[in-house]
């Protein structure tokens, strides 16, 4: 504790012990250096803080005035030290979640409250991304963790995989596919397809890409859009169809129908993400929290 809080210490257990003997067996030191330690603060002050008598140690009016205030500057102290321990060890702080508009109605109702009861004292922000503006929003600190779908790549970026999303296709409520329960991926021959933003040059590198490489099926991209709602909204203009995470069902607009494909086994990876650099406490505790709502294995 730095000297001038230590010498208020000393003063107060002396004032409510009324003895330098009593406060110094509380204080577990020595009579003779208490003894200094109050002498040298009235000498600091430049008044005497105690009368001295047979009977032990009576505040004078000026010991009194500097009690008041003695005692609310250790609380104020006390309180800071715990507050910098408490933000160090992760009991409390802020947290800026960063998450993608597909992932909010179905994923924040359900981390949300199991992180808060994990972390109670720890305050939450959310901030709204898009697969093409995560990685910034990350990197330049406006957000804290992101949920990211499909995960970053950058090098100074760090990610663990916390869920994943199996693959829908979205679809006009009047289109003949809504009528099948699940639709089988060679069905989509030659329909038109807006397709979801790739983090790569290359977007045959795609999931989706992948798997209708796999099945040997052509899809003309007639848009790449940077949400999923942006995609959605595009279904139901008529500008085709779209193959989006089955978590994108929870915001899909009136008209729209999301449909399982059949045979596709690929799936959507949400990974939290951060920066390297960062060196917060509450990284840990929030992927362990939404790898355990979410079910994920441990990874990345």
């Amino acid at each position: 504790m730095p000297h001038e809080f230590k010498s208020l210490r000393h003063f107060v257990a002396v004032a409510e012990a009324g003895s330098v003997g009593k406060a110094a067996q509380q204080l577990h030191m020595a009579q003779p250096p208490l003894s200094v330690h109050i002498r040298n603060l009235e000498t600091q002050i430049g008044a005497a803080l105690f009368h001295r008598g047979p009977g032990g140690m009576r505040l004078t009016d000026a010991g009194s005035a500097l009690y008041a205030r003695a005692r609310e500057a250790l609380a104020l102290a006390n309180e800071g030290f715990e507050s910098a321990r408490a933000i160090a060890g992760g009991r409390r702080g802020r947290l800026s979640i960063g998450y993608m508009f597909s992932l909010g109605y179905a994923w924040l109702p359900r981390l949300v409250p199991a992180w808060r009861k994990a972390m109670p004292n720890v305050e939450l922000q959310f901030v709204e991304m898009s697969a093409l503006t995560c990685e910034a929003q990350i990197l330049s600190h406006k957000v804290t963790i992101g949920l990211c779908m499909p995960q970053p790549t950058r090098a100074d970026l760090v990610s663990a995989m916390v869920g994943s999303e199996p693959l829908r296709v979205a679809m006009p409520s009047h289109s003949p596919l809504s009528r099948s329960r699940a639709v089988p991926v060679a069905r989509l021959q030659g329909l038109r397809l807006v397709g979801l933003p790739t983090l790569k040059e290359d977007a045959d590198t795609s999931l989706v890409s992948s798997l209708l490489r796999r099945h040997r099926v052509t899809m003309q991209v007639v848009e790449r859009v940077e949400t999923v709602h942006a995609a959605m909204a595009l279904v139901l203009a008529g500008e085709g169809y779209a193959i989006v995470p089955a978590c994108a069902a929870a915001g899909a607009p009136t008209g729209v129908v999301l449909r399982p494909l059949q045979d596709a086994a690929e799936r959507f990876d949400v990974a939290a993400c951060w920066r390297r650099d960062l060196a917060s406490p509450l990284v840990d505790p929030f992927v362990a929290v939404a790898r355990a709502v979410f079910g994920a294995r441990a990874k990345g």
